[in-house]
């Protein structure tokens, strides 16, 4: 059945929305090396967590389906196509933040493990995201309201969080590996929020069954 879904999935999927966000990153990505300029760590760091939420972004509107009405009937539960929407963008997506990491000076690159780590965790926020927006509303293309909070909560979580909790620290700082361990936990956090607003509320189904 998964195979037989692999298609339809492929081709329902928001391509322009993941590909604009794609080719802006790597344009960030590749900017100094095109203007033949020198960033200092500090910058190239802020550049790839620049280029991660605008990966992040791109990912918002991965759950976006049009015929997400005409869907609902359908015997495959909700959770196995939103797993299978990711299985399918996660080659790509892994490919093109190899790419990213490699077009920073390897002298000017932070520990990749970690980077992808505020990489990852910054992805799943959006899959989060916009799953709790299917299973809360009604809206088919929860997209731009999902990357819109998203985008507030990058310009505030540098503000609001305590400075001893800080997320965003450079790899000289002390604090560098605690932050990491936050990250994990936020990481690991999302992923649950995910995966609970995974199915269909119970009431839901039911109304399904009954029509």
């Amino acid at each position: 059945m998964t195979r037989a879904l692999a298609g339809p999935v492929w081709r329902t999927l928001p391509w322009r929305a993941l590909g604009a966000a794609g080719a802006l990153g790597l344009l960030l990505a590749g900017a100094p090396r095109m203007a033949g300029a020198e960033p200092t760590p500090w910058q190239t760091l802020t550049l790839l967590r620049g280029v991660a939420l605008i990966g992040a972004l791109g990912l918002a509107f991965l759950l976006d389906d049009r015929a997400r009405h005409l869907t609902t009937p359908v015997p495959t539960r909700r959770p196995l196509r939103q797993a299978l929407r990711v299985a399918l963008v996660v080659p790509p997506a892994a490919l093109w933040w190899t790419a990213v990491m490699l077009l920073v000076p390897s002298g000017l690159r932070p520990p990749a493990g970690d980077i992808t780590l505020e990489a990852a965790a910054m992805c799943v926020l959006a899959l989060a995201g916009a799953a709790a927006a299917v299973r809360l509303t009604a809206e088919p293309r929860p997209g731009p309201a999902v990357a819109a909070a998203l985008l507030v909560v990058a310009v505030l979580a540098p503000l609001l969080l305590p400075e001893d909790r800080s997320l965003f620290v450079v790899p000289d700082d002390p604090r560098w590996p605690a932050a990491h361990d936050r990250w994990a936990v936020l990481l690991t956090a999302v992923a649950v929020v995910w995966a609970a607003c995974g199915p269909e509320p119970v009431g839901r189904r039911g109304r399904r069954r009954q029509g």
